[in-house]
């Protein structure tokens, strides 16, 4: 008969069957009836009718049994628990409570044709005892005469356990003091001596209650931990590789809800594991160190597995981690079968979309980071950079390099791990799966689909194993719903043994981080030039790629960075990087076949070990010299490679001085012939117009003002008496005094001239200005097109829209960018250059100027200054008589340069006088000429 499905307490019939859920003292069991429609099983309390049993340990008792209680809960639990018993209610209803009065019967396991009273039979053994007859009233049907012979069986039982002395009627019953993990003993204590001994390191334990799916009360009864005082611990398991959906407790205000799924996993357990006497595997514990982790062994299986395989939980990678390697595959397929299927908490589940193909071969052309690398397909033309895809190994995270910008320093081995993943891949063919995307952060409010996948090279099958096994990257944590490489546990199985190894960022010593020496300064790069050219031969690493022929290199042996070029060759300019922008918000333009010389560099030497010979340095401490790439027999010319492939030009200066290696000649000579690359649009060229460089102006003087100087040559001017100035300053006078200094809304656009304030020293005032660049957090950067220099401001508080008013907002620019005649300063950066800018503003500051207008070249207007008249040295002559500039080239570009302006008198002179005063500077050892003869420029 089954149990009917009323709310508890349900009312019993007199007569029926039930399976004994749990038992909860000597004489008081839970019965389980038969669920149906989707609905619960229902659940009585039952007790033995007019018997009573010693009570067990509780908080009530300070965790103390009465004598011999243990004992009778035993005998009970082992006789029933999940077994089928026949039962006679006596007493149910408001006169009982909660919980129903009557008999328990079962099959005697001596004898298969009689039937146990298991009130008798625990009397019997000592496990309870009768209750004194007080008049109690005998109810459903029970007759006088069955009372009466239930009442003679249990005294005859009684006298009989008395006179054997049998469980609370021995000498010493048993007296259980329960200890519970945390207050009376360390969860670590018990995980150590159950290793040491336990026999096969399992202890036996008995699963008391049942939180969730995956959490349960344990007590210790395994004899082999008596002697280290753990008998009856009682402490929290969680379930190894298994999280479940948690109940809700009902006793909370509020009270919290049961997840999905929650309390079907709970009956799932309780059902196979409830009050059965298992052996467990702790594995370790959680991080409060109060609860314990371990391994449920069911003589019919893996409860991990089946709650898994039916959906009643996920896998917990914090947990499975703690498993030994060879019991985790089980689990994996348990739950994959419950994906596929999309029953339990996987009914919504949906498997991973890709964007793309999920296996395909590729060529590693760079490795970003530890974990990240930028791949050509096979079969891909790399005409694009957008043809490169950006993957990351799937579930491996390798330490996070730093950012000098915000001073953050990279974590210990973030160095070491790139470099591994370089020397495992760049360059190589490799077999990419995919198992994954995500949505990853990039900046401000901004993100990139990242496809995340396992990376096979050669003979490695996954290079992010070699990796984790070296100890230069761990596994990823993941969330338990989260998507994971297919070989998760392969690579957790890894990072055990480079624990276990103290390999890498698992050691127990101090990282120390190895510097290495920067040679990108032009004073050190200096210094250290004649020992990189009295090395010959060197290996250095390709770090990256300015352009075709320009290269950021590290040179192991001597522990530096390097900028270098190849010396007898120009590769043509590729594109800017984006967001790079020069004064005025001017950008250059990548030359023909800049950008696919720059693609060549990186598909070929780009992270490749590659040979060097240095001959020499620029002024802007770029090494020169000839670059090798490849061993042996495919070792080569890698400036030969480039103008074989016409995607470079031999140096046409090294040509007329007759000091361009004759095979460079014969290759670009084959190159153009075959109209390759660069010499492919040559004929075209021919055919067109060429463009001027400088544009031919009838020459003139004035008188000007410098308002704002940019380095030792190159400055921003006003003509002295110029009406349209005026009449520009003031109208943003009166039109500061009209608006104030508040800020307005305006169109905020990259080469839109708005209305910008500036404090000039002594107030806020309005002047025009170009937005050059938008920058984070609403500020632009502007250039004041009436004086020249830029600033930082805000878009919101600090730009309003001209008022079209005023009419001055189409009147050109009242200050005129303008560069020194005939003179080459260097970089201001450069103590040279900041010199040069210093002397210029000695000279040219805060004066009237006479000025000789030449003509313009690229935008800015070629000048010559003079102190006093036009007779007197030039400013631009006495700039090289210091030392602090040099004429603008080499004698046929000075002479290619008088042709184009028109031969000028002017001009010619002020060559001669450059030339003379180049050479006393030189004798003087002045300046730039304080070491002797100098470098020739680095063009870029």
């Amino acid at each position: 008969m089954s149990l009917p499905t009323a709310t508890l307490p349900p009312i019993l019939p007199n007569r029926g069957t039930a399976k004994v859920k749990s038992v909860l003292s000597g004489d008081t069991v839970v019965l389980l009836g038969r669920g149906g429609d989707g609905k619960r099983p229902p659940e009585v309390t039952f007790t033995f009718e007019r018997v009573t049993a010693p009570r067990m340990a509780s908080k009530a008792n300070n965790n103390v049994d009465d004598p011999g209680a243990f004992s009778s809960r035993e005998w009970l639990r082992n006789m029933c628990v999940g077994k089928t018993v026949t039962f006679e209610t006596r007493k149910q209803g408001a006169t009982a409570g909660d919980r129903v009065y009557g008999l328990l019967f079962m099959p005697d396991p001596n004898k298969s044709n009689e039937t146990w009273n298991l009130s008798v039979e625990s009397v019997r053994r000592g496990f309870c005892t009768p209750k004194v007859l007080s008049g109690d009233v005998i109810t459903d049907g029970t007759t006088e005469d069955e009372e009466d012979n239930y009442e003679m069986a249990l005294q005859t039982a009684y006298k009989e356990a008395v006179s054997q002395k049998a469980g609370v009627h021995a000498s010493q019953p048993l007296v259980r003091k329960v200890l519970n993990a945390g207050d009376d003993f360390s969860a670590m204590t018990l995980f150590e001596k159950s290793k040491r001994l336990c026999t096969n390191s399992s202890v036996t334990c008995v699963i008391e209650y049942v939180f969730d799916g995956s959490r349960y009360r344990c007590i210790v009864t395994d004899p082999d931990l008596e002697g280290a005082g753990l008998m009856y611990a009682s402490f929290t398991l969680i379930l190894a590789g298994v999280a479940c959906p948690r109940v809700g407790n009902a006793r909370l205000n509020p009270p919290t809800p049961s997840e999905p799924y929650a309390v079907e996993a709970r009956d799932f357990v309780e059902l196979r594991l409830l009050q059965r006497e298992l052996k467990v595997t702790l594995n370790g514990t959680d991080k409060s160190g109060v609860c314990l982790v371990g391994t449920v062994h069911h003589p019919r299986g893996s409860i991990a597995a089946e709650i898994l395989k039916n959906g009643l939980g996920r896998i917990s990678d914090w947990t499975i981690r703690m498993m030994s390697p060879g019991d985790v595959p089980p689990l994996r397929i348990a739950e994959n079968t419950a994906k596929r299927s999309n029953i339990g908490v996987f009914e919504n589940y949906i498997p991973p979309t890709l964007t793309g193909a999920s296996e395909f071969m590729g060529t590693i052309v760079e490795v970003i980071s530890g974990d990240t690398l930028l791949i050509l397909p096979s079969g891909e033309l790399y005409d694009n950079e957008s043809k490169l895809k950006k993957i990351s190994l799937a579930s491996v995270r390798a330490p996070r390099a730093g950012n000098e910008k915000t001073g953050k320093e990279d974590e210990p081995y973030a160095a070491e791990c790139k470099d591994r993943l370089r020397v495992l891949t760049v360059g190589k063919l490799a077999k990419v799966n995919i198992h994954y995307e995500k949505e990853i952060p990039i900046g401000q409010n901004k993100t990139e689909k990242r496809q995340f996948g396992t990376i096979s090279v050669g003979k490695k099958d996954d290079v992010g194993e070699v990796l984790i096994t070296e100890g230069l990257a761990t596994t990823q944590r993941h969330r338990d719903d989260d998507e994971k490489s297919i070989r998760y546990d392969d690579l957790v199985a890894a990072e055990s043994i480079a624990k276990a190894a103290n390999k890498g960022v698992h050691s127990s010593t101090e990282y120390k981080k190895k510097t290495v020496n920067d040679l990108s300064d032009p004073k050190k790069a200096k210094t250290y030039a004649s020992s990189l050219q009295r090395a010959g031969m060197t290996k250095a690493v390709v770090d990256y790629c300015f352009n075709g022929s320009r290269f950021k290199l590290f040179v192991p042996s001597e522990n530096c960075y390097i900028m270098f070029a190849l010396s007898n060759i120009r590769c043509p300019q590729p594109s800017p990087i984006p967001g790079a922008s020069s004064r005025g918000g001017q950008t250059k333009t990548a030359e023909p076949f800049g950008d696919n010389a720059k693609r060549h560099s990186r598909l070929n030497v780009m992270q490749r070990t590659v040979e060097i010979s240095c001959t020499g340095v620029t002024q802007g401490g770029v090494m020169t010299g000839d670059l090798f790439v490849g061993t042996g027999s495919q070792r080569r010319d890698y400036s030969i490679e480039l103008v074989a492939s016409g995607l470079a030009t031999v140096d046409q200066r090294k040509i007329d001085y007759g000091e361009a290696p004759k095979v460079l000649i014969e290759t670009q000579t084959a190159a153009q012939n075959n109209k390759l690359g660069i010499w492919s649009i040559e004929q075209v060229k021919k055919n067109e117009p060429k463009a001027k460089a400088y544009e031919k102006a009838e020459e003139r003087t004035v008188d000007i003002q410098i308002s704002e100087i940019c380095n030792g040559n190159t400055f921003f001017f006003r003509v002295v008496g110029d009406e349209s100035a005026q009449v520009i300053d003031n109208s943003m006078k009166i039109f500061t005094e009209q608006n104030g200094t508040d800020g307005a809304p305006c169109d905020i656009k990259v080469g839109k001239v708005v209305a910008a304030l500036f404090n000039d020293g002594s107030s806020n005032a309005w002047y025009r200005a170009k937005i050059v660049e938008k920058l984070a957090n609403g500020k632009v950067k502007v250039l004041f097109v009436d004086h020249g220099n830029l600033a930082t401001v805000k878009a919101a508080s600090q730009c309003r829209p001209l008022d079209v008013a005023f009419g001055i907002e189409n009147i050109p620019a009242a200050a005129k960018e303008a560069q020194l005649a005939m003179t080459k300063v260097r970089a201001i950066t450069d103590d040279d250059g900041i010199e040069a800018a210093r002397y210029f503003q000695r000279a040219a500051w805060g004066k009237d100027i006479k000025t000789r207008l030449h003509g313009e070249s690229d935008g800015k207007v070629l000048v010559t200054l003079y102190d006093s008249d036009i007779d007197s040295p030039s400013i631009n002559e006495n700039l090289v008589a210091e030392g602090l500039a040099i004429i603008v080239g080499k004698n046929y570009e000075v002479y290619d340069l008088l042709d184009r302006m028109g031969n000028s008198d002017s001009l010619s002179k002020l060559v001669k006088d450059i030339k003379a005063a180049q050479e006393k500077a030189k004798s003087g050892r002045k300046g730039m000429w304080v070491y002797g003869e100098i470098a020739e420029e680095d063009e870029d």
